[in-house]
């Protein structure tokens, strides 16, 4: 059963792509226009961001899918001489951290020579296209370490701003207080340069945060900064040292933070402890929201749908509704929408409510330890001895092969969640965080809510 499995899980599309990291391709290519911030850098789209080509979420329920409209960060992009080369495969619907997850076979990693590597999820496409220099960067999306999990595993730079920093509007949604969209690139001048062009306030998105708050953040930001020449206070949280940990990772993590101190900055130990329930809150709201999204897709006014067998009751119009869904949307999807739907319902314990508790606590206990204030949340529990950044490794483990993957998480699809116990908690927090390569691994760095800058910094201390 499991190797029927893994040859599915390696089909490929018919687009020219050894890494299977596209479902689609423009048929034409733009020239390019000079003179632009993007120009002559060439990207690609994950493929649940809307634009004039198909937008398929990687599933079978929208195969058939065509948006009128192009989402604000595309446009933006090619605004700014940015060249669409295609989208990428996904996990369905952003669902997953292995690219296995999808109608159209999963996403190969093109960092190692067998080609048998998970490229990680969900933003798997990307980061292989990104990885393979098929292009200069990818959007992505990152709603609990989705673009900075497959980054790892690929050897790129996988950047996820603060919320509400680029706007969702155009993008489908999994998680709408989780999504957000992230920048994969092989160095930090692209991710930087990408990240101005977005950076901006978008009045469609009601997420988006205001110019208000922007200028204010700003100000913050530059009120905080120890400046270039001065070292930084970098926390090191013990909470992220869980058993799940590889060898390898703790050591990749112990040689980054040497080498930091080497470089005359200043290394504490803190805790956070609320980072030990993020994963269990993640997985409840997460779920919660997904059930809710994805219950507009029914067949009926768009996407998937197909004549059922005679001996299926089409008497009413819920049982074709089931019947598309049920054939149109994979097993990871159906499960967590299941999962989603009971802790919703009244017999859940009020899951949700304690989730969204854990929630507000770990921001609260973010805010204690950084240096500078949550402008966003008012707070005024930041400490003048506190840190500038957090580092951690970004994933748990080694890169696995697909059928290694799939054997975990045929023993206990918990496994597969536990990849991202090391990124869920700055998505909880809304904060930004950035997956660099370090060795054959990756560190992943955080900062307080709204200061990129410092986390560029940070970033370019290890990569140079």
């Amino acid at each position: 059963m499991l190797s029927r499995r893994v040859r599915t899980f390696k089909r490929h599309l018919n687009t020219n792509d050894a890494y299977n990291a596209f479902i689609s391709k423009p048929s034409s290519v733009s020239p390019g226009v000079d003179g632009r911030i993007l120009s002559h850098l060439t990207y690609t789209l994950k493929d649940n961001f809307m634009n004039s080509d198909s937008t398929t979420c990687a599933s079978k329920l929208l195969s058939n899918f065509k948006s009128p409209y192009s989402a604000t960060a595309a446009s933006l992009i090619d605004e700014n001489g940015g060249q669409f080369r295609g989208k990428n495969n996904m996990d369905e619907f952003g669902m997953g951290s292995s690219n296995t997850n999808s109608y159209y076979g999963a996403a190969t990693n093109p960092k190692y020579e067998d080609g048998d590597r998970i490229a990680g999820g969900s933003s798997g496409g990307s980061a292989a296209a990104v990885s393979a220099g098929v292009v200069n960067f990818s959007l992505g999306t990152d709603t609990g370490g989705s673009v900075r999990l497959p980054a790892s595993y690929c050897g790129v730079i996988g950047f996820k701003p603060s919320y509400g920093r680029i706007s969702r509007w155009g993008v489908v949604a999994y998680a709408q207080s989780l999504d957000t969209v992230g920048i994969l690139a092989r160095d930090m001048d692209t991710v930087e340069k990408v990240y101005g062009v977005l950076n901006r306030h978008d009045e469609k998105d009601p997420t988006s945060l205001p110019a208000g708050i922007r200028d204010m953040l700003q100000s913050v930001e530059e009120a905080v900064d120890p400046g270039a020449g001065e070292g930084l206070t970098i926390g090191i949280p013990q909470e992220f040292l869980v058993k799940e940990l590889s060898p390898q990772n703790r050591e990749c993590w112990l040689n980054a933070v040497e080498r930091l101190q080497d470089m005359g900055h200043t290394i504490k130990r803190i805790s956070i402890p609320s980072i030990k329930s993020s994963l269990s809150a993640y997985y409840t709201i997460a779920t919660a929201e997904a059930a809710s999204n994805l219950s507009r897709y029914d067949g009926l006014r768009y996407g998937f749908s197909q004549e059922a067998p005679e001996d299926v009751d089409l008497d009413t119009v819920s049982a074709l509704i089931a019947k598309n869904r049920s054939l149109g949307f994979g097993p990871e999807v159906q499960k967590r929408i299941l999962l989603g739907n009971y802790t919703l319902s009244s017999d859940s314990g009020n899951h949700y409510l304690k989730a969204t508790q854990v929630r507000k606590q770990l921001v609260h206990e973010f805010n204690g330890i950084f240096k500078s204030p949550n402008f966003l949340t008012n707070s005024l529990d930041a400490q003048e001895d506190g840190c500038d950044v957090l580092i951690s490794p970004t994933s748990v483990g080694d890169t696995p092969t697909i059928e290694e993957f799939l054997r975990n998480d045929a023993d206990n699809f918990l496994n597969s969640y536990a990849n991202d116990l090391l990124t869920i908690p700055a998505s909880l927090a809304g904060l930004p965080a950035i997956s660099i390569p370090w060795g054959n691994q990756s560190i992943q760095i955080m900062s307080q809510f709204g200061n990129e800058h410092i986390l560029f910094r940070a970033s370019r201390y290890l990569l140079n």
